[in-house]
């Protein structure tokens, strides 16, 4: 990563906020690296759905380089989209995976929020981090750990912003996007 003023082709290391911008789209071209794959991806399930919200996260690791992620709910399901370069060595240079899930929201049997939350000395409260999870009635793929072999672990989602990684309007609109998740939670599907 470098820092902004990145001409020689690396990734900066402070994304562009998508928070300001309403429209997946906008978000969408703010944010990710490869917006064109996300929404030509997206728009293939969506089909002229109506997005109720959506969430972004991206971010660069050492070994794989970057990884991006968009969720989007239309009241009835949760559509998401995953992009991630290929790591060295295992595909030719540039490569990268583009990956689609959908998830019906009636699959989701669990909405949590924590918020971590910081006392100012004035007594002005904050919020500094957010971690939400859906937890969905299937399975996890992944192998059991030695002690948890045997029993079934139920597949989550889970999404996290923080002041750090995100900011302030990341952190609420990732609030908003749980909040309506939960609200369709348990409804009747017409």
């Amino acid at each position: 990563m470098s820092s902004p003023g990145y001409g020689n082709g690396e990734m900066p290391a402070v994304f562009p906020d998508w928070s300001p911008y309403a429209d997946l789209e906008s978000a969408a071209r703010a944010y990710l690296r490869d917006p064109d794959i996300a929404l030509e991806a997206l728009g293939g399930v969506l089909r002229g759905a109506s997005v109720l919200g959506f969430t972004l996260e991206r971010f660069v690791n050492e070994v794989n380089g970057v990884w991006q992620e968009v969720v989007v709910c239309d009241g009835s399901r949760l559509v998401l989209w995953h992009g991630e370069d290929v790591p060295p060595g295992e595909g030719p240079p540039g490569a990268m995976t583009s990956s689609l899930r959908v998830v019906p929201v009636s699959t989701v049997t669990e909405v949590g929020c924590r918020r971590r939350l910081t006392r100012a000395d004035d007594g002005t409260v904050r919020v500094d981090s957010i971690d939400v999870y859906l937890l969905l009635s299937s399975l996890d793929e992944a192998p059991p750990s030695d002690e948890a072999a045997g029993t079934p672990r139920h597949d989550a989602l889970r999404f996290g912003k923080t002041l750090d990684d995100g900011g302030a309007g990341q952190i609420t609109r990732l609030e908003e996007f749980a909040r309506l998740v939960a609200s369709v939670v348990g409804r009747p599907m017409l």
